[in-house]
Formats: structure tokens, sequence, C-alpha cells
């Protein structure tokens, strides 16, 4: 059905290999081809299930659902300016992540696998724990010490077993990644089938534009699991001929930890290291992604770009956002942001696409801290 290539050296393996990443030690992809039934797809219940042909997974019997997908696609005013906004935060875990979980945990339940570890800054912990409960597999997340209370609490309430880890977020990856060396890593950023869930939100968005590509997308990227996601998408989709083109895709990074944006701008295909500051888009502050070479990749084969946004430009596009009756989390409104500079110099016409990623409800300490500055100026 499916082949898993590494992306570092010549070497596959069978898409039933119960492996996270090559014996080189490089990540995965996955070789599938995807098919798109229109009249079947178009009977079948307003979920991301419903792209069944498109996702590699042997048996529906193995799906692991909670009803995930098919997110509203909403136009908003951006400085005279439409944009469509895909309201992910509403997913059952609060961000887009579960889409990633759902087909994850469903290829874990069909290998028989009853326990796994991930690491998170919060959103992708909170998926895999709901989808792992929801199949009844062990779970223990990885988290840095400074996760957010919600998040955590989240993590927690669905039973699965949280390890905080001081330092950096790539302290706790490496925490992760020892802890993998015995108990299967079900990983947002390693882990190929994640992607296969975070693709479909390229096919609902086609779907939704009446199967037809936007111009231009703008993603939040840290491990780049949605950007990399939606460009895996919007690929199955030209190879099937439901679309001539892949969108532009824009990658947005918080000025505060911006690797990417860095080897952008320095047209480098390696990331240059970097000694990260505090950020309110906690979700995206990732100093060393692990698929680093592949999101650049990704944008440049799209004609896209990278921009940075500052702590102010956050907060203030978090208080429009909200203004406007959205509820979204500090790293969401950092995409927004991004938004806000990409309209100032968009052609005129184009067709634009981007995302609430994740739910206020997840961050409402910094959220009130944001809101007390506010009334101290």
């Amino acid at each position: 059905m499916n082949d898993l290539i590494c992306t570092s050296c010549p070497k596959r393996f069978p898409g039933q290999a119960r492996i996270w990443k090559c014996s080189c030690g490089g990540v995965l992809d996955i070789e599938f081809s995807a098919s798109f039934p229109i009249e079947k797809i178009r009977q079948r219940n307003l979920n991301m299930w419903r792209y069944r042909e498109a996702i590699p997974l042997e048996d529906d019997e193995n799906i692991i659902t909670l009803g995930e997908g098919f997110t509203p696609l909403i136009p908003l005013n951006f400085a005279g300016k439409k944009v469509w906004i895909k309201q992910e935060h509403l997913f059952p875990t609060g961000s887009y992540k579960d889409r990633g979980a759902s087909v994850l945990i469903s290829k874990i339940k069909e290998w028989g696998i009853n326990e796994v570890v991930e690491d998170s800054s919060g959103n992708a912990g909170c998926a895999i724990a709901a989808y792992c409960a929801r199949a009844k597999i062990k779970c223990e997340i990885f988290v840095p010490q400074d996760t957010s209370p919600a998040k955590l609490a989240q993590i927690q309430a669905y039973g699965a077993k949280v390890r905080l880890i001081p330092g950096s977020r790539e302290d706790t990856a490496q925490a992760t990644l020892k802890a993998a060396e015995k108990i299967y890593y079900a990983s947002h950023s390693w882990n190929p089938f994640f992607f296969q869930g975070t693709k479909t939100m390229a096919f609902e968005v086609c779907e939704q534009l009446g199967w037809q590509s936007p111009d231009v997308v703008i993603l939040p990227v840290g491990n780049g699991t949605l950007l990399l996601g939606c460009f895996c998408g919007f690929q199955d989709l030209r190879q099937a001929g439901l679309i001539d083109k892949i969108p532009r895709l824009i990658g947005i990074q918080a000025a505060n930890c911006a690797p990417l944006y860095l080897a952008w701008q320095e047209n480098s295909p390696d990331l240059p290291f970097i000694t990260q500051k505090e950020t309110l888009a906690e979700g995206i502050a990732i100093a060393a992604p692990v698929r680093g070479k592949q999101i650049l990749q990704a944008i440049k084969e799209s004609s896209g770009e990278i921009m940075i946004v500052e702590e102010e430009e956050i907060k203030a596009a978090l208080i429009d956002v909200s203004r406007r009756g959205f509820y979204i989390e500090p790293t969401a409104a950092a995409t927004i942001a991004g938004v806000n500079k990409y309209v100032a110099h968009s052609l005129p016409g184009e067709t634009i696409v981007s995302v609430f990623s994740g739910h206020g409800l997840k961050a409402t300490e910094k959220i009130l801290k944001i809101l007390a500055s506010l009334h101290q100026k």
C-alpha cells in the first residue's frame, strides 16, 4: 500500500514497518498514491475521514476518531483585504494537531502497539493523549517545565502521564528520544504518519473553495507539522488532477525564535544555531526543527517565503482577533500578525487562506497577563 522512504539515504522500508526513523538516523516520508473519488466524498460525513482513500491506513476498523475535521472556512477582513480563515481552534482538543493524532494513533492501533511516548510544548501532547485515551493506548507526554498549566491539565485529564523536563524545548526532545529507545515514539515531528493527518487541511480548503487551490496559504511554522502537511496535501491533489498549482506557502515565525527565517534570509539549507528568547508563541518556539531542510525546500518549491513577527505584533493581533469574537492562543495570533504583514504587500485579487491554529482556553494565564499589560498603558 505504501513505503517508508528515508530523506537522508536511499533506504526504503515497507509501510507496515513499525519504525519512526531510518536506521541511518534520517527522517522518513511515506510514498503513497492518494485518490479522491469525489462522488463518494460528497456523500460522507463532514470530517477529515471523508478523504479515506487519501489516508494510508489498511482497515477502517482501526480508525480512531473524535469527529475531527471539516472546520469552518470563513472570510475576514485584514487591512481591507479578504482572507479566508480555517478555524482549526475548534477541534476536539483545541488545535489542528488532532488531524495528525487521529491518523497516527489509528496506525499505531493497527500495528497493535499499546504504549507510546511523545514530546510537546502542549498542543501535540494534548492531541496524542486524547486519541490514545480513545484507543485505550498507554501514553506518556514529555513537556518543557514552563508549559502552560491549562495544557498540562488537559493532558493529565485524558489519563496520560506527564513528564516535566527542565531547560529548553530541545532538552525535552532529547529526554523523549532516550525514552523512545524502548517505547514507540508517537512524534508529531519525526513520525511521517502524523503529516498524513495534517495534510487533510489542504483537502478541506480546496473542497470548501469549490475544488480550487488558493493562491497563498499563511501558516505557523515551528516543527512544520502543518506547513509540511499542507504541502503534502496540495501535492496529492495536484497529482490526482484536482488542482493545477500548489499555493505559495508563507511560514510565520516569532522573531524571538526564528531559525528557519534566518536560514531563509541567508539562502542556506542548514539551520543556524540560535539562542532563543522567550516568546508568547510557545507552540512555534523550536530552535532546531528536525525537518528544517524539508520545510525550507517546501517553501522554496511553492515560491513562498518565511516571515517573522515581533512580540508586540503578536499581542496586537491577539487583541484584534479577540475583539472580533474569536478566542485564540498567542501562537495562533502570531500567524495572524503574519497575515497583517503579508496583506500589506499582497497582489490584488489573490485568494489568501490562513488559520486559527489553537484555542485561547489553552493559554489563559498568558492572555490574562497580556490584558493586564494593556490596562497599565
